[in-house]
């Protein structure tokens, strides 16, 4: 007599198994732990390098020390190399030094080493000014930014130039604060001499990712050529962008010459169109954005354009050289700081100025460096 199977037993007829569904599950499951296992070691091995670095700089490197210090630093190395080999030559632990230095509270550096490498904080450890290393850790927080794609926005000045933006910014703006740049740099597009504007729009189209990349985090593509119908009449915007983050449609409008005032009245149909037409229950106020070669910093103050909901912005289609670059940008920085003075020095109503550098950072920095 035949033995009955407990009715537990599973056998291939009452059971069919998905082997290539059981592979990817499995192997998700340990892509998920690697990936959690990597960035625990990534954390501590940064949290050990701040350790290092905050323990020799505040004992042996203090005021009249620091010379006697550099010695012993190097009999350090000396000695840490024969036990651990490569990773702690002089100048890498001059760098933790400098790590726990610019990055004092080791709390922030916690967070951060979750999410970012070590590998990370040494393109960022060399800025100088603290609110532009927390501007580039964030971003490539925010936007998962490998060592090459940070190390890329750093030398295209993002953070300065997003500065340059929020300094045509009042405390009246209905711009918020950190959304723009100001240039931006569209050398990516490939675009030959005398385009138009219809071939601008495609490149951007074309080269979306890099476009986005360099519009910065939180922007996504709606629809180009927008068309806007009022009793008959049609009027179409270039680009319409949304932005997640403050939850706004955000109007592109390009041009090929320098700015004129009529393109504020432009701009503001756009906009009064689409918060009327487009805008969505739980969304805020549509703001725009104008393209231009060039812009005249006094007609835009002059016409408040910013209290309108509207930044403009100029564009490069050619980088220039490294040296020129610098040149240019600290010139724009600095012209961007007197505006600011300007307006904090004759406009008796503006909010105090502490509180428009917390909103506005002056970086227009000194060239001595020892890092």
């Amino acid at each position: 007599m035949a033995k009955k199977k407990p009715k537990n037993e599973l056998t291939p007829t009452t059971l069919q198994i998905d082997e290539n569904q059981l592979f990817k599950r499995v192997s998700q499951i340990i892509e998920n732990r690697k990936a959690r296992a990597y960035s625990s070691v990534n954390q501590e091995v940064t949290l050990m390098y701040w350790e290092i670095g905050q323990y020799i700089g505040s004992v042996l490197l203090g005021g009249e020390r620091a010379e006697y210090g550099k010695q012993i630093v190097a009999k350090l190395s000396q000695l840490l190399l024969i036990k651990y080999g490569n990773g702690y030559e002089y100048t890498k632990i001059t760098r933790m030094i400098k790590f726990a230095v610019v990055f004092p509270d080791i709390e922030i550096v916690a967070t951060l080493s979750q999410q970012l490498s070590w590998s990370h904080f040494i393109e960022i450890i060399p800025l100088k000014s603290e609110k532009a290393r927390l501007y580039y850790a964030k971003d490539a927080v925010d936007r998962n930014l490998g060592i090459r794609d940070l190390r890329y926005q750093i030398s295209r000045k993002a953070y300065e130039r997003r500065e340059i933006a929020n300094s045509q910014l009042t405390e009246k703006s209905t711009v918020p604060f950190n959304v723009f740049k100001d240039p931006y740099l569209l050398d990516t597009l490939g675009l030959k001499e005398n385009f138009l504007e219809a071939d601008l729009e495609k490149a951007i189209l074309c080269e979306l990712e890099a476009f986005i990349l360099e519009f910065g985090h939180g922007f996504t593509f709606v629809e180009r050529q927008k068309r806007m119908t009022v009793d008959g009449d049609d009027a179409i915007l270039d680009l319409l962008f949304y932005h997640r983050i403050i939850k706004r449609l955000v109007a592109v409008e390009l041009k090929l010459e320098k700015f004129r005032p009529a393109f504020k009245g432009q701009m503001e149909f756009y906009l009064k169109w689409l918060n009327k037409y487009e805008r969505q229950p739980d969304e805020n106020e549509p703001i725009g954005l104008i393209l231009c070669p060039r812009a005249n910093c006094g007609q835009l103050e002059l016409l408040e354009m910013d209290k309108s909901g509207i930044a403009v912005a100029e564009f490069w289609t050619v980088m220039p050289s490294k040296e020129e670059f610098e040149k240019k940008i600290n010139a724009i920085m600095q012209e961007a700081k007197e505006r600011l003075e300007r307006r904090l020095t004759f406009d008796s109503q503006s909010i105090p100025k502490t509180d428009i550098i917390k909103q506005i950072d002056y970086f227009y920095e000194s060239k001595d460096d020892d890092s």
